[in-house]
């Protein structure tokens, strides 16, 4: 009876089961080191760019990188609008973090579009937005460019000129130590003549782009005529000046005027030429002008004759080595479909 007063019956059993200060110990300190390895874990993701996070959209800088994007299609960005108004954000955008003094705190490597259309339905009054993003650890400048170019490459490929703006813009501005560094280190995967025509379109870029309005609309054939036309540096200035007076304000309106110019230029001097006017000899130095009959002769200088095309178009092995190409169908649309025809070739190679 004592003991019953002494100890309720509740009281008797909360004593019953209440932990020994041993196990409460134990306890604490498992949880305790379960909270430095899940800490652990985060810091090595955030360390290695495998951490997802939330951001807030004016908390990154679209800029940290000159983009190699021009710019977004319309069309394309309203399907991508549509898509994450309906479906939200599926892939994350991918950023460094610049550190806690930067404003804004986060660089955008990749997801260009994904963000500006995100961004584009905040302006239109979509509420509580922000933009998934992997947070990445480039090694260094080169290494972040590298990455930029290969996700557009993967999902929506980049126009020739874009390729090779960002090119030589990155050489120019050091991230690389020149031109040809900068090519192989964006397009390390590209075939070897993918690689040539963007260094034939860098041409393009440094001759005209300070007056070009639509440049990524310039398809490939055209943009290759062009890049051999503009070693001509009185085209070049004359072309330029056209631009500049006409400042076309659509791609159609500035492709046509690219055509039509190359079109008035004819076939001038520039390795394909009709009807005797100067080429160049393969191996007698770049700029030298030779003579080029109107017939094949085998008695001329000792170079073997080849049978001629059709069309006029006459075909002679040089002793200095290649092959000289000649006639009066030796046009523009012929060196064209020659061009894309030795691009398949190599391609396939």
């Amino acid at each position: 009876p004592e003991s019953k007063a002494m100890f309720p019956r509740g009281a008797a059993r909360l004593a019953s089961h209440a932990a020994p200060p041993i196990a409460r110990v134990s306890g604490e300190a498992a949880a305790h080191a379960a909270a430095e390895r899940l800490a652990d874990d985060i810091r090595a993701a955030r360390e290695g760019g495998r951490l997802v996070v939330d951001l807030a959209l004016e908390d990154v800088a679209e800029a940290w990188l000159l983009r190699d994007r021009i710019s977004a299609d319309p069309e394309e960005l309203e399907v991508l609008k549509t898509s994450l108004r309906e479906r939200g954000q599926q892939a994350p955008i991918e950023v460094v973090d610049l550190g806690p003094a930067a404003a804004p705190r986060y660089g955008l490597v990749s997801g260009w579009r994904r963000l500006t259309a995100l961004r584009a339905l905040a302006a239109e009054g979509a509420a509580g937005l922000a933009v998934r993003a992997l947070l990445r650890r480039p090694e260094t400048t080169a290494d972040a460019y590298r990455a930029m170019v290969e996700e557009n490459e993967i999902r929506v490929g980049l126009s020739y000129y874009e390729r090779a703006r960002i090119t030589a813009e990155a050489a120019d501005r050091g991230i690389y130590p020149d031109r040809a560094a900068a090519l192989a280190g964006l397009f390390a995967a590209a075939s070897r003549a993918k690689r040539s025509k963007i260094g034939s379109f860098m041409r393009l870029h440094d001759a005209l782009g300070a007056r070009l309005a639509f440049p990524a609309a310039i398809p490939e054939r055209l943009g290759l005529a062009l890049a051999r036309a503009l070693e001509d540096a009185g085209f070049a200035a004359r072309l330029a000046d056209r631009l500049r007076k006409a400042r076309p304000a659509s791609a159609e309106a500035e492709l046509a005027l690219l055509e039509k110019a190359l079109a008035e230029r004819g076939p001038a001097a520039d390795g394909l030429v009709a009807n005797g006017p100067a080429a160049r000899t393969p191996g007698a130095g770049r700029d030298r002008p030779v003579a080029v009959p109107d017939e094949a002769r085998p008695e001329d200088g000792g170079d073997a004759a080849l049978p001629a095309a059709p069309g006029k178009v006459h075909l002679r092995r040089l002793e200095t080595g290649g092959i000289l190409i000649y006639g009066t169908g030796a046009d523009r649309a012929f060196e064209a479909d020659l061009a894309a025809w030795i691009a398949a070739r190599q391609d396939r190679d």
